[in-house]
């Protein structure tokens, strides 16, 4: 998968995905760009269930279990996208040297996978049959700003592979270590045993 790509399969699978179709199998990269977006689908979608205001307490409760799994999935999957490069990297020798970028591939291919999810729910807000002239009007507003800002990203993205090829630019493995799913390291699920 080429990064250019990227934005325009998060588009389709968003799609395809809402649509309950089932995507194509993938190996590699592809696989775990695929699945990391999977997830944010889902995270998407279980917040919204949470932000239901007819829920229940128990439901919402759940509904944040739920949300916790899937976003240190999500993060996981960023780790095991740039671990993967890096592997690649390595396979092609490229050289790791130049400047230290700080933000790696796998955090910019997580942020183009939300603004896919955003671009695909602002569009539905500016067809909706059912709101005012004015709430389509002002989300065809958000939807420009939306694509402006993932048109940069996605820039942005390429120029990093590119600076990374040539030597100008590498990242390290950033690890998230997240606590709160862990039960050795969050008192409030370590504690409750006491």
């Amino acid at each position: 998968m080429e990064f250019s790509q990227i934005p325009v399969i998060h588009d389709r699978l968003v799609r395809e995905w809402h649509a309950e179709e089932t995507e194509a199998p993938a190996t590699g990269f592809d696989r775990l760009v695929i699945e990391q977006h999977r997830q944010n689908f889902a995270l998407w979608h279980e917040e919204d269930r949470a932000r239901a205001p007819h829920a229940s307490a128990e439901e919402v409760a759940q509904t944040k279990r739920s949300i916790d799994a899937l976003n240190q999935a999500r993060n996981d999957l960023i780790e095991a996208i740039d671990r993967e490069l890096l592997e690649l990297l390595a396979k092609n020798g490229t050289q790791l040297r130049g400047e230290l970028h700080s933000e790696t591939p796998g955090m910019i291919i997580d942020r183009l996978s939300i603004l896919s999810l955003k671009i695909f729910h602002t569009r539905e807000q500016t067809e909706r049959s059912d709101a005012t002239a004015e709430h389509r009007a002002s989300n065809q507003e958000r939807l420009k700003i939306l694509l402006a800002q993932r048109q940069d990203l996605a820039e942005c993205l390429d120029k990093l592979g590119e600076d990374i090829q040539a030597g100008r630019r590498y990242f390290k493995l950033y690890r998230q270590l997240k606590m709160y799913n862990d039960p050795e390291l969050n008192p409030e699920i370590y504690g409750a045993h006491k």
